[in-house]
């Protein structure tokens, strides 16, 4: 008997290291099962035949993507020649909506079953889009506790998982050199977390080091851990330092950023899905974000929910002081959030509570399991037989305020 081929398309950094631990899962279920696909490194070594390294394309920011419609629908064209020639059982979709919307029409076309494994962010905004997952979506395959809701609100069936951010932060093994070298600090150590695109990082960066201008002069013995997702972020943030910053207690990591969320005091970060290993660690945190102009005023019509921080919509509170800019004008969002981060650095009680507050947080919603249960849903469908629910079980953590 012929084995089963499921074509993935994943072209966030995050999105392929879930997508890895998927594919891991659906293979201990279905040991015959072929994965090929367009996705990233952490894919590849999970063994599913690279077609396309898609996450090179997805470093850039919007204005960097025009150039490259080129060769995002010549990528698009690879996966219709793909589904013609070879068929797939079934195509596995990521996150990345702006592409993958694409590969799901031409999936569909062929009756080729979809799943949408962590599907955007309608809820934020882009409500309107939910017809292309009546449209080109059979299964929806959702991680945040709030999103059947809204789906059911919209009439879409879901499966809700859980999180696999939670997964990997559970099983991850932080490295122990350097917890040695860095855990010890007579001061206050600020993890700062500036994003994981090109873009990203140039709009969040520079706020985030007038922040720290200001932080270091009101908190002498302090020091800033700056964890970048790659080489050439953490170049770009160097080489925007003075000889002044030069002089600051400011360290530069790459590839660090579990470790560095573990042993910092607090965080500065931007808005994203690692604020769901923040709360998971129990680091105090004030989040920052960016948007053009444009798109706050278009968004401003389009959603009316209070916060784009995941724990904040988890909790349905504030227990992550967030803070927006919007354009060039930024200098109120920096000014916000030096305050905010000010009274973590310097009042151990509330750096506690806040601790408690996404321990507690963690403990309802951070469940590991969340890539078996998706790989459980995805094998049933696919009727290569009946897999029982995974057990969902809490993870004690122990309390920083312990």
């Amino acid at each position: 008997m012929t084995s089963k081929q499921i074509f993935f398309s994943v072209g966030e950094p995050s999105g392929d290291l879930h997508a890895s631990k998927l594919i891991e899962q659906i293979r201990s279920l279905a040991p015959p099962m072929r994965f090929r696909g367009f996705g990233g490194t952490h894919m590849l070594a999970s063994g599913c035949q690279m077609d396309f390294d898609l996450t090179q394309l997805a470093v850039v920011g919007f204005a960097e993507v025009v150039p490259k419609l080129r060769d995002f629908f010549a990528v698009a064209d690879q996966a219709s020649e793909i589904f013609h020639r070879d068929r797939p059982d079934a195509v596995v979709l990521v996150d990345f909506p702006g592409f993958n919307w694409h590969i799901a029409k031409r999936a569909k076309k062929l009756d080729i079953p979809v799943f949408y494994y962590l599907p955007p962010q309608m809820w934020a905004w882009g409500a309107w889009r939910i017809r292309k997952i009546r449209k080109y979506v059979d299964h929806v395959i959702c991680s945040l506790p709030f999103e059947p809701a809204w789906y059911a609100a919209h009439d879409v069936a879901v499966e809700y998982v859980g999180h696999p951010f939670f997964d990997e932060v559970h099983e991850q093994k932080l490295d122990p050199r350097f917890l040695a070298k860095w855990t010890n600090f007579d001061g206050i150590q600020v993890a700062v977390l500036p994003g994981s695109r090109n873009r990203e990082v140039s709009n969040i960066w520079p706020m985030q080091l007038a922040a720290i201008r200001e932080l270091a002069a009101r908190n002498p013995k302090s020091r800033f851990l700056v964890a970048c997702l790659r080489d050439q972020h953490c170049l770009w943030c160097r080489n925007q330092l003075t000889e002044q910053d030069r002089r600051l207690n400011i360290q530069f990591f790459v590839d660090c950023t579990s470790e560095v969320i573990e042993i910092a005091d607090c965080a500065l970060m931007k808005s994203g899905s690692v604020s769901l290993e923040v709360m998971a660690r129990g680091t105090p945190t004030v989040v920052v974000y960016h948007v053009s102009r444009s798109l706050y005023s278009i968004a401003r019509f389009l959603t009316n929910i209070k916060s784009l921080t995941l724990p904040n919509l988890m909790a349905d509170r504030t227990v992550m002081p967030e803070f927006l800019a919007v354009g060039s004008s930024r200098h109120t969002t920096i000014e916000k959030s030096i305050a905010a981060l000010d009274r973590l650095m310097n009042d151990e009680d509330q750096r506690k509570r806040q601790s408690q507050e996404l321990l507690a947080l963690s403990q309802q919603f951070a469940q590991p399991g969340a890539s078996r249960r998706a790989a459980e849903y995805i094998t049933k469908q696919l009727g290569l037989g009946e897999h029982g629910k995974s057990t969902v079980s809490h993870h004690p953590r122990e309390s920083r305020a312990a």
